[in-house]
């Protein structure tokens, strides 16, 4: 069997933070996102063959040509737009596990469904089916097709674009039409398939972590987290620190004197804090990154190589790598009226569904001293601001 995992979208959803890297390769609590779908496949696959389009040369950097001695392969889409697209360029005879590269099984999930003796995919149910696809299940547990965003009532088992398939699916992605939205679409193919096959409702017993936008990196780290069962650390802690929960503190980390740290946390090599810090929440500290004197970090993740600044507060934050933000920046977490969080994407303000959420930070930022920054803003990529300024 192959693993196919879709990686080659421009993932607009996620900018500023894709300017720089391909949604996949984002990192999630430790390891970037396509990892952990290829860590729970890579022992029952006998080759991993990545769609690449958009900045293909960070996958190619980072894993080069195999994952603990599983080959890897790359394949580049064409310009054609879409799923169904990104199947034209592939040449293979076996069966095929398909992923998409932006989403995060467990492994325990994704067993159902290699060990199928047929085809078949995994499904969720949802309160909100209208906004995804929803599976038309058979009698006997099979699907007699996929509706995309339906207004008729046909259940709530969706589609969590994870498959196993057989290699036909490749000629069907080939035949399928260009779709009202001018795209060609794997579920057209998909559509195809169960005509023809025992297509497999599997229904998921674990967790599905779907990372679509920004602020989605902090639960899904939250998710990993929250199952720290011990310490692990492997850096320095100094004298007069203070730890209530679980943290990874990898080699060559630093948590200095007087840092107070209260819940489960990941820092990672490299990453200094510097003296009275206040870490809290499910909190990430990238590589090689400072926390200097008398920060407070909540529930944040904080990129390669940025610097927070004294005196500063962040929290439910995504910031970005390279990142300086400067003494005495304020970051506002809640609404005066206590409505959700709003935030802009692609142009247009998206309801977040929730309470917190305070700055998205893309990579290469240079915040100015004393700045305050409303909530749900984000700043892009090479940003900058005065010192003292208001983000509104």
């Amino acid at each position: 069997m192959k693993c196919v995992i879709l990686a080659s979208g421009r993932w607009t959803r996620m900018k500023p933070l894709t300017n720089t890297v391909p949604k996949p390769m984002i990192e999630i609590c430790g390891k970037p996102i396509i990892e952990h779908s290829i860590e729970s496949t890579y022992e029952s696959v006998d080759e991993i063959i990545i769609i690449v389009q958009y900045l293909a040369d960070v996958f190619r950097d980072y894993f080069w040509t195999e994952y603990k001695w599983v080959p890897i392969r790359y394949v580049h889409q064409g310009d054609e737009k879409w799923t169904a697209a990104a199947l034209w360029w592939l040449d293979i005879e076996d069966d095929i596990l398909l992923l998409y590269g932006d989403s995060i099984f467990e492994k325990i999930d994704l067993d159902q469904l290699k060990t199928l003796d047929w085809y078949g995919c995994l499904v969720k149910r949802v309160p909100n089916p209208e906004k995804y696809g929803v599976y038309v299940q058979n009698t006997d547990g099979t699907a007699s097709k996929v509706v995309e965003k339906p207004q008729e009532d046909y259940g709530n088992l969706t589609n969590t674009w994870a498959y196993k398939f057989s290699s036909q699916i490749v000629d069907m992605a080939k035949k399928v039409a260009i779709s009202q939205r001018s795209e060609y679409e794997l579920t057209d193919a998909v559509n195809v398939f169960c005509k023809q096959h025992k297509f497999h409702l599997i229904e998921m017993k674990w967790a599905f972590v779907d990372v679509g936008y920004p602020w989605n990196i902090l639960s899904a780290n939250t998710f990993f987290l929250e199952k720290l069962v011990d310490s692990q650390i492997e850096g320095e802690v100094e004298e007069n620190v203070t730890i209530h929960g679980n943290i990874i503190l990898e080699k060559w980390a630093i948590l200095k004197s007087g840092t107070y740290i209260e819940g489960n946390c990941l820092i990672k090599a490299g990453a200094k804090v510097w003296p009275n810090c206040y870490i809290r929440g499910n909190t990430v500290i990238w590589q090689w990154s400072k926390v200097w004197n008398a920060v407070e970090l909540k529930n944040s993740s904080l990129g390669n190589n940025s610097s927070v600044a004294h005196l500063s507060y962040i929290g439910d934050s995504v910031i970005g790598n390279s990142v300086n933000i400067g003494g005495g920046t304020i970051t506002a977490n809640v609404r005066h009226d206590k409505k959700s969080m709003r935030s802009m994407v692609g142009g247009k303000l998206i309801d977040t569904w929730l309470k917190k959420l305070w700055a998205i930070i893309g990579d290469n930022a240079a915040i100015g001293i004393k700045t305050s920054i409303y909530p749900g803003r984000v700043i892009d990529t090479h940003g900058t601001t005065l010192p003292g300024a208001i983000v509104k």
